[in-house]
């Protein structure tokens, strides 16, 4: 008889979350459709340290809204790191932009400055810095860079709630940051994201266009300025994410302890994971992950299929996204193609049992004595 299924990732609902939706579902229309989105808001402007705060239908339309409200579009360049899943270049793909990759770092698995500082032309208008699975990219040294060749730098924190620089959370250092609210992240709406800025005229400008380019104020309803979008977020949505931001802390504080759990029972072995900076940087862990030593000959393949053998879900680590035929640049990232072959994401979620976390690391430790 096989084990029960451990699954890769999951979200925390209680009733709490379930009280919010229905009232939202009971309550919220006419005069209270937005009700739950404008309090969604605010909360998390104010959990995140941000002035402004924008919900939407996704992480990936926080980021098309954002970069179009910026002005990026045909004939610009923006550079992002090439293990990336490729929500986080559609787009600039969909605005006519070009995405220009570079290599990684092999520790945090996040955006090279130098990498970045070498592919910098003319036509480069934008910095997109993803904090993979929750690891903190160089803020320090991209914005350095930004102000140097006047850059806007964007911050994808999808994966990265609770991340933090000594308090500073990631989304807040950019000219604007998004965060994605899947059903697999720390916190949840089911599909979701939000957008977050301290620049007044830049979040104005996206509200303008997530409500179909009709200005705010405007007394002529059915008259657009521009052409929009819509990628707001609903109130059900919205009621689900205020019940998920009032446990914030208890959510993010065991997507740590979960990581801290796999790094103790994998100690030792000739494995890396994400790293645990001593500079007063605190990650959030949203993506436990393991690298094998090369010299292990362990390979990505071989660990999926025993995961699959024991009834675990275990997502691949995300490959490079430049591949021959899908973007038209050339070139090799060593790190990036390197990494994602000896690499695997390890299940996380709310309710893991220690049992569960003693089984994925039993069956990687058996992957390496047989290897």
């Amino acid at each position: 008889m096989k084990p029960s299924q451990i699954y890769y990732a999951k979200p925390s609902i209680t009733n709490l979350e379930v009280q919010y939706a229905t009232d939202a579902a009971a309550n919220g229309w006419g005069k209270h459709c937005y009700d739950y989105i404008e309090r969604f808001e605010a909360s998390f402007a104010s959990y995140i340290g941000s002035r402004h705060a924008v919900a939407t239908s996704s992480g990936t339309g926080a980021l098309q809204l954002g970069l179009a409200a910026l002005g990026i579009g045909a004939g610009d360049e923006v550079i992002l790191a090439d293990t990336n899943w490729i929500a986080s270049v559609a787009p600039v793909v969909h605005l006519g932009a070009t995405p220009v990759f570079v290599d990684i770092l092999p520790d945090s698995w996040c955006l090279d400055p130098q990498k970045v500082e070498a592919a910098i032309t003319p036509r480069t208008k934008a910095i997109i810095a993803v904090h993979i699975y929750g690891n903190l990219c160089q803020m320090d040294a991209l914005a350095a860079l930004a102000t140097k060749h006047h850059l806007h730098l964007i911050e994808d924190a999808a994966e990265a709630i609770g991340s933090h620089w000594a308090g500073q959370f990631a989304g807040t250092r950019g000219i604007f940051g998004i965060f994605s609210f899947h059903g697999t992240k720390t916190i949840t709406t089911g599909e979701g994201g939000m957008l977050v800025s301290q620049d007044t005229d830049l979040i104005q400008h996206v509200r303008q266009l997530n409500n179909h380019g009709r200005a705010q104020g405007d007394p002529r309803q059915f008259w657009a300025s521009e052409v929009g979008y819509k990628f707001k977020m609903s109130n059900i949505q919205a009621a689900i994410g205020c019940a998920q931001l009032e446990r914030i802390e208890a959510l993010t504080s065991r997507r740590r302890e979960i990581f801290f759990t796999y790094a103790n029972l994998l100690s030792g072995q000739p494995l890396t994971m994400n790293p645990v900076p001593d500079n007063g940087e605190v990650y959030g862990y949203w993506m436990p992950t393991v690298v094998f030593d090369k010299a292990t000959g362990v390979t990505q393949k071989n660990v999926l299929q025993r995961f699959q053998d024991n009834t675990i879900d275990g997502p691949a680590s995300i490959s490079p996204i430049w591949q021959p035929g899908r973007f038209s640049q050339e070139g090799t990232h060593i790190n990036a193609s390197d990494i994602c072959t000896r690499a695997i994401n390890l299940p996380s979620y709310h309710e893991i049992t220690d049992e569960d976390q003693d089984r994925v690391a039993a069956t990687l430790l058996k992957v390496l004595n047989d290897a």
